[in-house]
């Protein structure tokens, strides 16, 4: 199925195509334009299919070599249209993970409701910093980023002051597997879950438990965060997805709902957590 980023991968393919075919020099065959590049043949026939996505140095190039190098801006402008929802952690973590927690703490700093679904770790906006600081080290290990692990635990707590704020409200489903997950030692994992027990029943945050046993009408997705219905985010292995289109807004508010019937509230979220924890304790 062609998603909106390979649509318009295609699209921007087109263009770099009309723009060969229309060359000042009368048209350049994709033959041509690999050997004023110095590009194999293949290369130009990936990036006019939409097989492969160019850089930026690839789009100033192919503007130059077809002999319009002011149309550069534009191909420009249509790469980031796309490649902007689609933000891969190697290029938001080459600076290490503080500046995104930072750039997270504006976002969500902006927004008055959250709905957050989590079946991984327990959610950010609970977390407490030993839970957050084993988090961050095991990705900054996995991923080989910059060693910012202090500074992204900081970052992380002072977002939690947006669950103080009036007016605020985080409606946070959590799969209770995310509960048992042992990113972090046993000691760590009890103090984070006594944290859970106690933010029950806080005015801003609503917290469900979808528990093992539950029946799922649905496969569990990966974690995703819809802010005021106008920004959804997907969490991938080698990426972050930012969705803003009111259609797949509406498609993940409307699995939320569906788990949010599943889970558990009150003091049977409270039953839940207490369960894993004493299992702790053995």
């Amino acid at each position: 199925m062609s998603t909106d980023f390979q649509r318009a991968r295609e699209e921007l393919g087109r263009r770099l195509r009309e723009l060969r075919a229309d060359s000042p020099a009368g048209g350049l065959t994709g033959t041509e334009l690999a050997r004023r590049l110095g590009w194999p043949q293949s290369k130009v026939s990936k990036l006019e299919n939409g097989r492969q996505t160019p850089t930026d140095d690839d789009l100033r190039a192919w503007a130059e070599a077809v002999g319009q190098p002011a149309v550069f801006p534009e191909l420009r402008a249509r790469l980031k249209g796309f490649e902007s929802h689609i933000r891969s952690w190697r290029r938001q973590l080459a600076a290490g993970h503080a500046p995104v927690q930072e750039t997270w703490n504006a976002i969500v700093g902006e927004s008055r409701t959250l709905h957050v679904w989590d079946n991984s770790v327990v959610n950010g906006m609970l977390q407490t910093a030993d839970y957050a600081r084993n988090v961050f080290e095991r990705s900054t290990e996995f991923r080989r980023s910059a060693h910012d692990v202090e500074g992204a635990v900081q970052a992380r707590m002072k977002r939690q002051e947006w669950l103080y704020r009036p007016g605020k409200r985080l409606n946070l489903l959590m799969h209770e597997s995310a509960l048992w997950a042992r990113v972090c030692p046993p000691e760590v994992l009890a103090a984070q879950l006594d944290r859970l027990q106690g933010v029950v029943g806080r005015n801003t945050v609503h917290l469900g438990i979808v528990p093992l046993y539950a029946e799922l009408p649905l496969s569990r997705p990966n974690g995703f965060w819809i802010l005021d219905d106008r920004l959804v985010t997907v969490e991938d292995l080698h990426a972050e997805l930012w969705l803003e289109d009111a259609e797949t807004i509406a498609l993940y508010r409307r699995a939320w709902d569906v788990f949010a019937e599943g889970a558990v509230y009150g003091s049977d979220a409270q039953r839940v957590i207490a369960r894993v924890r004493h299992d702790l304790d053995r």
